[in-house]
């Protein structure tokens, strides 16, 4: 480890049989997450964010197959971690937020019973504790009434609420890392904007890593200090948020910013950008760029692409035939640079 990285990640794969071949949802991403910073990995549906996820915290198919060139988490290579010793990591050391709080939780168990389970198995097997540290985290987390919440239902409980608690949960051990996967997406846009200011509020107080997966780049615009956007199972860019905003280099990324309305800019009634086509096929052999085919500048280069980053000075990457110099006059013709 290096500094105060508390992640390092180097060409982490995924591939996993089907009937069809051998499916390659992740492939070859790297990254690092130091402590007290927030990473946002975005991209649309099916591009690999959450199997990333998954696979850090061993949670993918049996039929899954997981490697790297380096795995590293608080010092340790937990690229080889049996089940017990995974097991063992997840929910004192790292823990994760899942998307959909109602079907996160079991509707056959209160509030105190799940959030209690978790510190009792990793932490003490007092349940005075564990009862006081879930209430000192339900108020944490904003919830009123905290210990007459304990004895409440998952379906007793609005959206919001229970994604509280979810965090809640996810903080009962004090981990190092949290992953957050999609934390918002089914919950209305003030309940949204109060989960990222309470996450990031939770980071500074218990100082942090923070995974942040989405899909929303307003989101990533609030909350990141680094960015991956991924494509087709791998990294197409990635940088400082502020770099990777006010110079999109790839066009996927340049793409992504072209569907968000600008405050002061976008005329209302006018028509946001898209990315024409779907996420291609990731089953069987693959090779050159995978965007070539809703890329309004593929040539018969992309065809062959040897998948090697650009780098930039201030730690901006991203993979494309186009040099730097074409693909910021390239944002910035379409107006989003």
């Amino acid at each position: 480890m290096s500094g105060d990285n508390i992640l390092e990640v180097q060409n982490l794969k995924v591939d996993i049989p089907v009937t069809a071949g051998m499916l390659h949802p992740v492939r070859g991403v790297s990254f690092t997450v130091a402590r007290g910073e927030t990473l946002c990995i975005v991209g649309e549906s099916g591009c690999g964010k959450s199997l990333t996820s998954l696979a850090l915290m061993g949670l993918l198919p049996k039929t899954a197959i997981r490697t790297a060139d380096r795995m590293d988490f608080l010092g340790q290579d937990i690229r080889d971690f049996k089940e017990r010793r995974m097991a063992a990591l997840r929910g004192v050391k790292m823990a994760m937020i899942f998307q959909e709080p109602m079907t996160s939780l079991n509707p056959a168990y209160t509030i105190g019973n799940q959030l209690m389970e978790v510190y009792r198995r990793h932490i003490s097997k007092n349940g005075s504790e564990a009862r006081a540290r879930a209430i000192f985290l339900l108020e944490k987390v904003g919830i009123s009434a905290a210990a007459s919440r304990l004895s409440q239902y998952p379906h007793q409980l609005s959206g919001g609420l229970r994604q509280r608690v979810m965090i809640a949960m996810s903080l009962m051990c004090g981990p190092d890392l949290i992953i957050a996967d999609e934390p918002t997406t089914a919950l209305d846009v003030t309940i949204q904007a109060q989960i990222l200011h309470l996450l990031a509020e939770l980071q500074d107080e218990f100082e942090m890593g923070m995974i942040l997966i989405t899909h929303d780049l307003g989101v990533v615009a609030r909350v990141a200090d680094q960015v991956q956007v991924m494509y087709a199972g791998t990294t197409v860019e990635e940088g400082p948020c502020q770099a990777v905003f006010d110079n999109p280099l790839h066009p996927y990324t340049a793409g992504l910013l072209r569907c968000i309305p600008v405050p002061g800019k976008a005329k209302r009634g006018s028509k946001l950008g898209s990315v024409p086509g779907i996420v291609p096929n990731l089953v069987g052999d693959l090779q050159g760029c995978m965007f070539r085919n809703r890329c309004a500048h593929a040539s018969s280069i992309c065809e062959t692409l040897s998948g090697e980053p650009t780098r930039i000075d201030d730690g901006h990457a991203f993979t494309c035939r186009l040099t730097p110099e074409e693909a910021a006059k390239t944002a910035a013709v379409q107006g989003v640079a």
